[in-house]
């Protein structure tokens, strides 16, 4: 009996551990020091931008195909062990093209896409008219649709992750907070081994150890002598309400426009949010509401019907970007022969946890990162 312990219960842990779950013969613990989804995954809005990314190769677009064919089994596989819905909306990405954008450069995307089965749809500004009556602005040169993109809950996403992981075995210790690794050297080199986690409520054994912790990640690896550094990025949104659907009331796709996304929920509500950045001389990033009326005001150009919106709620969040390192960070930690990281995400935690779990999944089977 193999024993893994994962640190962090956001999406990307949550996923981890779920499908390290389908493993025979696995003792899985997960350590959380809040409760799930209350870190970056809380602060997310489960834009999935997969097939409508300018990602064509490599591992960016490999993450991103992985995740999104396993989500459309994922889902149903949840939904069946746990009985919980998962909110998700199958009617795509409507993505604002504006003058001076390359559109040249979508045709050739389009083209590529269509050769691996990804449909992308280009349209001029009649085909914006046409599919969402309700974006409107002078500039607009037409829309890219993609059809095969999705939005997901996030923090129903990963309760419904904790809840099947739960039913497969995993151990779960929530207000719990890692205060030390004890590790000895290896046997076959000069790495480093983790044996035991000190949490504030127990001891556990470990043979493998994945940190999965976002912005927590950073003193993690810090206690272990390997500073993985990771900044906070500010994402602010809001959450508003209408008398009618925006546009067509059949066809409510997530619309996104100068990096803003409207993102509805359904009942007439739709979360409008961007990822955006208020560092201050201190590096520190602040909720600015400022920002926030500035946001809507943006939103407003090309959506004007969003001038009689109530306001229901507003929002905001820090999502963990590395800095002088690709996101996300997923492998073995330096120095260790049985640490990996999963963390990093910026952005697209929720696009990728599926594949980072499956990455996660593929090192272990391989057992190339933990010999000790």
């Amino acid at each position: 009996m193999s024993k893994i312990a994962i640190i962090g219960c956001g999406v990307v842990g949550a996923a981890i551990a779920y499908e390290l779950s389908l493993i025979p013969d696995l003792q899985i613990t997960v350590i959380e020091k809040n409760t799930p989804a209350s870190g970056s995954t809380g602060a997310a809005l489960g834009v999935l931008m997969g097939a409508i990314s300018h990602k064509k190769k490599g591992r960016a677009w490999r993450l991103r195909a992985t995740s999104l064919k396993r989500y459309e089994t994922l889902i149903p596989e949840l939904e069946a062990i746990t009985g919980l819905d998962i909110p998700v909306n199958r009617q795509g990405i409507f993505k604002l093209l504006f003058a001076g954008d390359n559109l040249d450069k979508w045709q050739k995307l389009q083209e590529f896409r269509k050769h691996e089965g990804w449909d992308l749809i280009i349209g001029d500004r009649d085909y914006v008219s046409q599919q969402c009556p309700h974006l409107v602005h002078e500039k607009i040169i037409g829309a890219v649709y993609s059809p095969q993109d999705r939005q997901i809950d996030p923090v129903k996403l990963t309760n419904a992750l904790v809840a099947a992981a739960t039913v497969n075995g995993v151990k779960f210790h929530f207000g719990s907070t890692v205060e030390n690794f004890l590790t000895q050297p290896a046997k076959e080199n000069e790495q480093l081994s983790c044996r035991q986690l000190v949490t504030s409520t127990d001891k556990i054994e470990v043979e493998q150890v994945i940190i999965s912790a976002g912005l927590g990640s950073t003193p993690l690896t810090r206690s272990l002598h390997q500073t993985i550094p990771i900044r906070p990025v500010l994402g602010q949104a809001i959450k508003f309400k209408l008398d009618s659907p925006l546009g067509h009331p059949n066809f409510q796709p997530v619309v996104t426009g100068n990096d803003i996304h409207i993102v509805p929920l359904g009942n007439q509500e739709y979360w409008l949010g961007a990822t955006v950045e208020f560092p201050t001389e201190s590096g520190a990033s602040f909720a600015n509401p400022k920002s926030l009326e500035q946001l809507k005001q943006e939103a407003i150009v090309f959506c004007p019907q969003l001038k009689t919106a109530t306001i229901s709620k507003t929002w905001s969040g820090k999502r963990p970007r590395p800095e002088g390192i690709p996101a996300p960070i997923i492998g073995k930690l330096s120095g260790y022969n049985n640490i990996l990281l999963a963390t990093a995400h910026y952005r697209n935690g929720v696009l990728l946890a599926p594949a980072t779990a499956l990455e996660i999944v593929q090192m272990i089977k391989n057992e190339t990162c933990f010999k000790s």
